[in-house]
């Protein structure tokens, strides 16, 4: 339909808008008039529409800087990724989400120190402080206390008050792209409805009148997060020129400003704890209210802070010189990497005490999918500050050995890279040999779905392969379980190894055995090597994800189940579109069932689309939810967000779902590595699935098909005569095939024949 010339937006805007053909349009009009002339007639046209959805997740390639997000959006993630708990389990519910958003914050003080250790440790301190590095890099003459250009900067309080400045901006950045963003994307208020005698089920989960819409948290954590960056570069700036001053003996007034800012520092990093402590999501109610004290003035008054720490660090001391890695560096990331660490195993302990009250074998990874998650979300943190940090140091220290390079921690997290890189290559073998040995199965299954037609070995191969690569979906949580336990280990171990050596690897391995310091000095280089090309080819995929369409239909998927989740844990994740998307359709089909008494729709939804209809048929009020059928095909519904978010797509909410309204039928295939059954318990199941779709239609050439039938996987569901059928059906079942009974106080209103069909689809 979208296709068609003569397809119109009838509501909407050019990020998200509802399309309709323009004849369709017209003939609802004539529709409307004729149900005012001839009131008592059935009249069962379809109206069909599409909810076009697109621009909220695609877009210019641009967007792919998004994907340096990514950790923030991954401990995001592992927010909702809680298992499902009963009602006595609140507290735990609760100590559950602190948790992951204490993850969240040490990530972002983890990026802004990497900032810092860029701009402050190994441009403005190392580099500018050493002659032989100054001079390689002219553009930092002017603060080299050695070069002919020496002036007011060469000191090194003011260069690191000037480096401060490339922090403070990325923070501020962050700042803003967060809140355009939300005003972009997530400020879209949800339909509010009176309470109805039957709605005590229907307010749980998705459907709770404040689910989408968390301005609120959104912007205290905003504020908190801000803040504790602006204290990061305090911390870097002031703690050096304090830890100086009463070293040196120097004046009384320095020493005293010097311990009032590492006072000061204290309070502010209490108060960011408490503000992200304080409170959790609301969705019990639409909360509008917004903490705008607490909103306004953290954030400034961290500012105002940070501007007079750079003052104090600025002051005059002629005889301090800076040697050395910048003092504090080394402490501050290896204080991040063992609250992380603490943090998960924490996490871990709580995750499995929900599971055990209330055990789904469905659930991935019994439960521990969330802090494997926040696991894997710390370390690409980790891996991405450090390489950029490891990149800088060697682009600066060109003619070698002119600096010292980043805190030895950094350089031992970079080392672990490539033994981490084995485990997985074992794993991708394992997954290999796996596939080989399903690949087996399928092809006699397959000789049975087409069985009577004329063999062709080849063809068989290939959809038995699709089958096995399909089915390879179902083993990612042990892939997940087994990396990020793997990531734990050889993280621990990097961080006990640059305590204990406060070396290098290479250097630590020095006088041992010849093929451990091999190894060692091998670990070293490839693992700098590595994440430098990793860094850019991430960048790149990234990049062509959005614009290449094919891209798009492997790595997109992934982008937009992160993506679809209100940000709870990280307020500088890539902004929710669902908060945009959901109110949109529940408005839509609000305004649709209300417009006239009776009229019924069918929402069907394709991929991610098919959670969107789901997500908004929550937030209808019962009495509308009745008259709505959903149409799900190559729906992740249940493979991926009932397995890995099981809290809030879980059997209970489906069933639920399945439940309230009028009908529900899902499409699915054996060869759709996305899409799959519901598999709702007892007799629901039968109900909502239809059994798996042949793909392809044809094994060999048919009158039908006198060219060889595709192989379709996840696309083009429509193409199959199963939809138009399944199709049909729920619209004749909506449709109204005589007079309902007439109540006590007149006669009813007669029902409005028309239905649409509001089609999420992933573009």
């Amino acid at each position: 339909m979208l296709n068609d010339p003569r397809t119109v937006r009838i509501t909407g805007d050019d990020t998200a808008a509802v399309f309709r053909r323009a004849d369709d349009a017209e003939a609802e009009k004539d529709a409307e008039k004729e149900a005012a002339e001839r009131p008592d007639e059935d009249r069962g046209t379809p109206v069909p529409e599409a909810y076009v959805w697109s621009n909220l997740t695609s877009g210019n390639g641009s967007r792919a800087l998004w994907l340096l997000l990514l950790p923030f959006m991954v401990v995001n993630l592992a927010h909702w990724m809680r298992p499902t708990a009963r009602d006595n389990r609140v507290r735990t519910v609760r100590l559950y989400g602190l948790l992951v958003r204490l993850a969240g914050l040490t990530l972002t003080v983890l990026l802004v120190a990497a900032a810092c250790e860029v701009a402050l440790d190994l441009a403005a301190w190392q580099c500018a402080g050493t002659s032989g590095c100054a001079r390689e890099h002219s553009w930092l003459g002017f603060l080299s206390p050695a070069g002919p250009d020496a002036g007011w900067w060469s000191q090194p309080g003011r260069r690191l008050a000037l480096a401060s400045l490339v922090p403070a901006a990325l923070t501020g950045l962050l700042w803003y792209l967060s809140h355009r963003t939300w005003s972009a994307y997530e400020s879209q208020q949800p339909i509010e409805y009176g309470p109805e005698p039957d709605e005590v089920s229907s307010r749980a989960g998705l459907g709770r009148p404040g689910f989408w819409y968390g301005r609120r948290l959104v912007a205290r954590l905003r504020a908190a997060h801000t803040a504790a960056g602006l204290l990061t570069i305090l911390a870097a700036v002031g703690t050096s020129a304090a830890r100086y001053d009463r070293a040196a003996g120097g004046p009384p007034v320095l020493d005293a400003l010097g311990r009032i800012m590492e006072a000061t520092l204290v309070v502010g990093g209490a108060v960011v704890l408490w503000v992200v402590c304080r409170r959790g999501r609301s969705e019990n109610r639409l909360d509008r209210h917004i903490d705008a004290a607490l909103v306004r003035w953290l954030p400034i008054g961290s500012l105002l802070l940070l501007a007079a720490t750079l003052l104090y660090a600025g002051w005059s001391r002629p005889a301090w010189g800076s040697e050395h890695r910048l003092p504090g560096g080394g402490a501050i990331f290896g204080s991040i990497a063992l609250v992380q660490c603490l943090l998960v195993i924490v996490l871990g302990v709580v995750a499995r005490l929900l599971y055990r009250a209330h055990p789904d074998p469905r659930t991935a990874m019994r439960g521990l999918a969330g802090p494997a998650v926040a696991m894997l979300a710390c370390a690409l943190g980790g891996v991405m500050s450090g390489g950029v940090a490891q990149r800088v140091a060697d682009w600066l220290d060109g003619t070698g050995g002119t600096i010292e390079g980043p805190p030895v921690l950094l350089t031992w997290q970079a080392s672990v890279i490539p033994p981490l890189l084995i485990v997985v290559l074992v794993l991708v073998g394992w997954l290999a040999r796996r596939t080989v040995r399903l690949r087996r199965i399928e092809t006699a299954a397959v000789g049975l779905d087409y069985r009577g037609e004329p063999a062709d070995t080849e063809r068989t191969r290939r959809i038995a392969g699709m089958r096995a690569m399909a089915a390879l979906t179902d083993r990612a949580p042990r892939i997940v379980g087994i990396t990020s336990i793997v990531t734990l280990l050889l993280g621990a171990l990097a961080l006990v190894g640059a305590l204990t050596t406060d070396e290098t690897p290479d250097e630590a391995a020095n006088g041992s055995y010849a093929v451990v310091q091999g190894g060692a000095q091998t670990a070293q280089a490839l693992g700098s090597w590595l994440i430098g090309v990793g860094f850019i080819l991430f960048v790149t995929w990234g990049r062509r994800a959005y614009k290449d369409p094919s891209a798009r239909r492997t790595i997109g998927i992934l982008w937009d189940v992160g993506t679809f989740w209100p940000r709870a844990a990280h307020p500088f994740a890539p902004p929710c579109y669902a908060e945009r998307a959901v109110p949109d359709l529940t408005w839509r089909m609000a305004t649709w069932t209300s417009a006239k008494s009776g009229r019924r729709l069918v929402i069907s939804g394709h991929s991610q689309g098919s959670v969107l209809a789901a997500a908004a048929a929550w937030q209808l009020k019962p009495s509308v939810r009745r008259r709505v059928a959903l149409l799900t095909y190559g729906s992740p519904l249940e493979r991926l967000y009932g397995r890995w978010f099981p809290a809030h797509f879980g059997p209970d909410a489906l069933s639920g779902l399945h439940r309230e309204v009028d009908c529900w039928r899902n499409l699915y295939r054996a060869t759709d590595p996305i899409g799959g059954p519901v598999r709702l318990p007892g007799d629901c199941g039968p109900q909502v699935d239809r059994e798996a779709l042949k793909d392809p239609l044809a094994y060999g050439r048919t009158k039908d098909h006198p060219l060889p039938a595709p192989i379709l996987g996840h696309s083009d569901y429509q193409a199959d005569p199963a939809f138009a059928e399944e199709r049909e059906k729920l619209l004749a079942r909506l449709r109204p095939e005589v007079p309902g009974p007439r109540p006590d106080n007149g006669p009813e209103e007669p029902q409005e024949p028309q239905e649409t069909r509001l089609e999420p689809t992933t573009m």
